[in-house]
């Protein structure tokens, strides 16, 4: 039988997602690309240090570990195939099952996207994630500057969600932005029973449930929903996921209040947001990626009424 991607849950991140590369990109930022490589060459045999979503992927990784290959992740990267090599490497060192990458020497890697069938896309490329997601594709740019997850829940996948624009559409969003929070709290009052539409990262949340569900390898997933959102605008959030048969396993209805100290308690190995404010309040304490989607990413000139 032909092999297949079909049934897992497939990971594409590029390399500085996963590992800490950024002295290397520095060189290739400061357009020296000839040097980057060289360096990466230079460091064929050196490991590279975990990056941002490294222990993500690490954690997810084990749920193969009883021999059922349940997830799959795989290299998608801007990178030379020759620098690719130092990222295989750089895996099997660290004990790493990848054993698929695709390299494309500084051209756009998103399309790659489609043939792998991708749940989720990671990316230090702003660009990238941008593409990734008008594409239709679940995607975030990691914050390279963010801490490290610790090692506390070596058992359990720790991943956090916002909701509007994030897990859900930004339909509420737009009302807040463009009317304000009375108007916003009316809105989802009148329509508490009426469920969103699923956002960019929801197919993400199903195939993680999906993943918990056919486990029998001890790991475990715990989602949280962690929103701006306070009552009695929770109601219309709770209901869209029990609309979806999906249960998040904590709740955090902040109405404000910054999310940063509270992401700190929860100790995720990611944390998904449409808006950068947050991503930067979380990135101080936790892994964490921007969501390009919605009214709040939207260029000025797309709000100018017309």
């Amino acid at each position: 039988m032909p092999v297949t991607l079909d049934d897992k849950l497939v990971v594409a991140i590029s390399s500085r997602a996963l590992f800490n590369l950024e002295e290397e990109n520095r060189l290739f930022d400061a357009g020296d690309p000839a040097g980057y490589m060289r360096l990466q060459l230079e460091r064929l045999e050196v490991p590279a240090q975990p990056g941002i979503a490294y222990s993500l992927v690490r954690k997810l990784l084990r749920f193969n570990a009883d021999g059922v290959q349940r997830v799959e992740v795989v290299i998608l990267s801007r990178n030379d195939p020759v620098s690719g090599m130092r990222i295989f490497n750089s895996g099997a060192a660290a004990e790493l099952a990848i054993e698929r990458g695709v390299f494309t020497q500084g051209r756009p890697p998103f399309r790659y996207l489609t043939p792998l069938r991708a749940d989720l896309f990671l990316s230090a490329n702003a660009d990238d994630v941008r593409e990734a997601l008008a594409a239709g594709f679940a995607a975030a740019h990691v914050s390279v500057e963010s801490a490290l997850a610790g090692n506390q829940h070596p058992d359990e996948v720790r991943i956090a969600f916002d909701g509007d624009a994030v897990l859900f559409s930004d339909e509420a969003e737009r009302v807040y932005q463009q009317q304000g929070l009375a108007a916003f709290q009316a809105h989802e009052v009148d329509k508490a029973a009426v469920p969103l539409e699923a956002g960019p990262l929801a197919p993400f949340l199903v195939a993680l449930h999906r993943l918990q569900q056919a486990a029998s390898t001890g790991m475990r997933i715990r989602t949280a929903l962690v929103t701006a959102r306070g009552a009695p605008a929770h109601r219309r959030a709770i209901q869209t996921l029990m609309s979806w048969n999906i249960r998040v396993d904590e709740a955090m209805f902040l109405a404000g209040l910054d999310k940063g100290g509270f992401l700190r308690e929860f100790e995720p190995d990611f944390f998904f947001d449409d808006q950068t404010g947050h991503v930067r309040s979380a990135a101080r304490h936790v892994p964490a990626g921007h969501v390009a989607s919605g009214i709040s990413n939207l260029p000025p000139a797309a709000l100018t009424p017309r």
